[in-house]
């Protein structure tokens, strides 16, 4: 039986809209924005901005969330005029649909935890997106997905596969979802996949890489005594593990943690990275440059 959902949503206001934008730094940028969306007769509801170092690049961010009657009816030509002023001002933009909520596909493994967190979430109604579908190279977690009423494709990954397995994937999710989340699935994407996702594709790991890299990296950590554990949440590139990262966090061990301490606490914490930044994803709370994140939450 699939469970009665929250009715609970964050993007309930039907005329509400968000504007991303990036571009060069100069005067005027905030002024040119404001005005173009008062004249449009919208409502600025929240407004963000990050002005990047000169030495770095002198690069301006902003997001705007506004309401705008008959946001629908309006939202084409809305676009079709702020195209004008972002040539202007070198803009890279986009404007989405608050009340649009994104489809994930969510790739696991044999690992629970970050799965069962997102789902949970899911319920709640605090992750405010649609999972279209979970896909895994293993069957452990049918009996968890399927109640749920989300369908469940169970495609086996090995070494000789692996290039078939990846085309019924992309075929599972090309035009159906939105976004990708790696809850602990224990497979290399290859680069040829990741082109259908640029900054689509989120994963998380443990925050020892790259120095205990290779299998059971909590025993390698805890032989070394380390002091601080923690995990990563980042887009996914062609360098494995080495995207742009979305959030962190750590927690403070000592002697007295056992390796099974270790993993528990570390899945404690993958779970709440994890989750944060797939909400942070969904409620384009961040833009990508190069290598980076501005994470606006």
């Amino acid at each position: 039986m699939v469970p009665k959902l929250n009715p609970k949503t964050k993007s309930a206001e039907v005329n509400r809209a968000r504007m991303l934008v990036s571009c060069p730094d100069r005067p005027g940028i905030v002024a040119a924005v404001s005005r173009f969306l008062f004249e449009y007769g919208a409502n600025i509801i929240q407004s963000d901005q990050y002005t990047m170092d000169p030495a770095e690049g002198g690069l301006f961010f902003i997001r705007i969330e506004f309401d705008l009657d008959n946001l629908d009816q309006r939202r084409a030509q809305l676009k079709a005029d702020f195209a004008k002023v972002a040539e202007e001002f070198q803009m890279s933009w986009s404007i989405t649909r608050a009340k649009r909520k994104k489809r994930l596909a969510i790739f696991v493994s044999k690992e629970d935890h970050c799965l069962l967190e997102l789902l949970w979430h899911w319920q709640s109604g605090d992750l405010d997106a649609d999972i279209a579908m979970v896909i895994s190279n293993h069957n452990d977690m049918r009996e968890l997905v399927e109640p749920l009423g989300i369908p469940y494709y169970h495609i086996p990954v090995t070494a000789d596969t692996k290039a078939e397995a990846e085309r019924r994937q992309l075929d599972l999710v090309t035009g159906q979802v939105d976004a990708i989340i790696l809850a602990r699935y224990m497979q290399i994407i290859s680069p040829k996949f990741i082109e259908y996702f640029p900054n689509k594709i989120i994963n998380i790991h443990h925050s020892f890489l790259p120095a205990f890299v290779g299998g059971k990296p909590y025993a390698q950590a805890h032989n070394r005594g380390v002091k601080i554990i923690g995990a990563t949440a980042h887009y996914v590139t062609e360098e494995l593990d080495g995207g742009p990262i979305i959030e962190q966090d750590v927690q403070r061990v000592s002697h007295r943690d056992n390796v099974d301490d270790l993993k528990r606490i570390g899945r404690h914490i993958e779970r709440a990275v994890l989750a944060k930044a797939v909400n942070w994803h969904v409620e384009d709370r961040i833009i990508v440059h190069h290598n980076k994140t501005v994470v606006f939450n």
